[in-house]
């Protein structure tokens, strides 16, 4: 694995951490906050296989564009697209006044996040 794969996962391991842990959270959990970690997760996971097979991607969010490039260099991914679409609606809009995500939005990211990040890690060999 590349040095700037590994970057890459550790980057996307670090906002898993974050989004977990603020699911956990007993007062004041932030959802909008854990929906947007749970989306650049999967952004970053999608990212690191990109670096892996040397193809170039822009550093922004935009996770729709970010899924078309990895699905051309792992198809078998598809499976993830529904995951990957409803993640998509979770961008930095959810980090200012005017959108709000509740917990049951948080659940359904992070389950999203979660069959996502399963399926990055088994491809790279990593532990699930």
């Amino acid at each position: 694995m590349k040095q700037i794969t590994q970057e890459w996962i550790d980057k996307a391991e670090g906002d898993w951490a974050g989004a977990q842990r603020i699911m956990r959270a007993r007062k004041n959990p932030s959802y909008s906050i854990a929906c947007f970690h749970a989306y650049e997760t999967a952004d970053k996971y999608l990212k690191a296989r990109l670096a892996e097979a040397g193809v170039q991607f822009d550093r922004t969010l935009a996770l729709k564009k970010t899924m078309k490039l990895a699905l051309a260099v792992e198809p078998d991914w598809k499976e993830a697209q529904a995951d990957l679409s409803k993640l998509s609606v979770y961008t930095i809009d959810y980090l200012y006044p005017g959108k709000k995500a509740g917990k049951d939005d948080a659940q359904e990211a992070i389950e999203s996040c979660r069959r996502v990040r399963k399926i990055i890690r088994t491809a790279f060999g990593l532990p699930v």
